[in-house]
């Protein structure tokens, strides 16, 4: 694949497919290629309106590829970012020259969003490392992995472009291993278990994901019982996937939302249907934490260019914290 200027505001991206694969749609094909940072919904916009061909003639998003087809994708330029580097302290877990690992905090979104410019992790990281190399979005630099606002742990950084592209392959392939430690409402039916279920966004409230709903892709969340309390189970969780908020949608979507959770059933939806002691101990739980129990606590890849193994790990900050101790005194 090559990459190559078309004018002022554009770009060629040329792609040849190879010979030998197993037939398969456009849209989805370019859409699994980590080099071009291009959804299948942005893939199927660019299609309908000429700006990919095949072989030098339009096509459309339902065309089967089989091998050897030479395809044209023009590009407008990314937008310019406009984050300005901030000067807010922030936890470095590991660090070299080439990437970083973050412990960010709960309350603090990874990078800005509509309406949100300031008080992010990008801001932040910008201002401590002055560069960040680019993404698909341009408010995004560096940000191999995200994590939803509410929920704390590790973040993996790159400093450069090899190393962001290297990562996003890792990532695609499944070879950086995220672990999570989630607080849920009631008890696991297994002591581990597998949750194969395609999340996609909510065709009810647009703001949240489900299982099942529009443009569903894979979603493989992998968990054991770490401890159980009274009413709650202590998960470790390792995700498979990455969707947007995928360990939240899959533990609600199976009647254990993640404790404390605002959006997905975990505060006092949860709570309504259980027995009045338990609800006046959940209550006071409730008042330790204002978001989610669920924290990054483990992150572990082997690094892109040195091939060192590296595992990092982090505490539980101290709400989630504070609601554990609780549940060790009130016993099983």
């Amino acid at each position: 694949m090559s990459i190559e200027p078309k004018a002022d505001s554009e770009r060629s991206v040329y792609v040849t497919i190879p010979n030998a694969i197993e037939p398969s749609r456009i849209d989805t094909y370019l859409s699994g290629l980590v080099e071009i940072h291009l959804s299948r919904t942005r893939i199927q916009k660019l299609i309908d309106s000429g700006r990919i061909t095949v072989n030098n003639r339009p096509v459309a998003s339902s065309l089967l590829l089989k091998g050897g087809e030479r395809i044209a994708i023009s590009l407008p330029e990314p937008p310019k970012m406009h984050v300005e580097p901030e000067d807010i302290p922030i936890a470095v877990a590991y660090e070299d020259e080439y990437l970083v690992v973050v412990d960010k905090p709960a309350g603090m979104l990874t990078h800005p969003s509509i309406g949100i410019k300031t008080g992010t992790m990008v801001n932040a990281l910008l201002h401590r490392l002055g560069r960040l190399p680019a993404h698909a979005w341009a408010e995004r630099p560096g940000i191999v992995h995200r994590l939803d606002k509410g929920t704390s742990g590790l973040l993996l950084v790159a400093k450069t472009d090899e190393v962001m592209l290297k990562l996003q392959v890792a990532l695609k392939a499944r070879d950086i291993h995220r672990t999570y430690l989630a607080l849920v409402c009631g008890h696991m039916t297994n002591d581990k278990g597998e949750i194969n279920l395609p999340i996609g966004r909510s065709m009810r409230d647009r703001t949240k994901m489900a299982v099942d709903g529009a443009a569903s892709r894979e979603a493989v969340t992998k968990y054991r019982v770490r401890d159980r309390f009274r009413s709650y189970d202590w998960l470790e969780v390792d995700l498979q996937t990455g969707r947007t908020h995928q360990i939240r949608v899959h533990l609600s979507h199976l009647g254990h939302p993640v404790f404390g959770d605002p959006e997905y059933g975990g505060r006092e939806k949860w709570h309504r249907g259980i027995f009045a002691p338990e609800r006046l101990l959940a209550k006071q739980l409730l008042t330790l934490i204002d978001r989610q129990a669920l924290h990054a606590c483990r992150l572990s890849f082997v690094h892109p260019l040195t091939e060192q193994a590296i595992t990092v790990e982090s505490p539980l900050p101290a709400d989630y914290q504070s609601v554990i101790d609780l549940l060790d005194e009130q016993g099983r």
